[in-house]
């Protein structure tokens, strides 16, 4: 068998053994369940020239709402691509990266927070991990004023379509 008729019949269906198992589509419950035991993704604008603007971020899912929130400041570019188009997409991977899952969806954005414990503050406060939110009311009104200073805002995406895979590889 020449090296051409073997480069034939591993690209025919079903002869090539190297390709590992097909990937298994994940259910909206699966998916669901995904974004929320994770925290970190792939947050994806459109710059004014059609390309993708790619920016990691710590977010934060709320699956009755269907919507992931972002903390972020508002002199970010990801703030201005937003404003022009808010088609955006969030892509989460597992950490063998043999699993993922993508948010599309349109996003918006509150105002920056203006006055410590406004709704904006209080918002951003929930985005935070339980285990690092602020117990003491002193160090809860540190954080708000700060996400006040350094003019933070929510980017809310709503979902509006979720789809990912996940390899079985041992």
């Amino acid at each position: 068998m020449t090296s051409e008729q073997t480069s034939e019949q591993s690209s025919e269906p079903g002869t090539d053994q190297s390709s590992g198992p097909a990937p298994r589509i994940l259910t909206d419950a699966a998916l669901s369940d995904f974004l929320g035991e994770r925290q970190f993704g792939t947050l994806a604008t459109v710059k004014r020239d059609g390309h993708p603007h790619l920016t990691t971020m710590v977010y934060g899912w709320d699956p009755g709402e269907r919507i992931v929130r972002f903390s972020t400041t508002a002199d970010r570019l990801k703030v201005r691509q937003i404003r022009n188009n808010p088609r955006v997409a969030l892509h989460v991977s597992s950490d063998d990266h043999w699993t993922f899952a993508v948010a599309e969806g349109e996003a918006e954005l509150s105002g920056p927070s203006a006055v410590a414990g406004d709704a904006v503050g209080r918002e951003l406060l929930t985005l935070l991990p339980a285990a690092a939110r602020p117990q003491d009311p002193t160090d809860e009104a540190e954080f708000l004023a700060r996400q006040v200073t350094e003019r933070r805002l929510v980017i809310r995406l709503r979902v509006g379509k979720l789809y990912g895979t996940a390899l079985d590889i041992a």
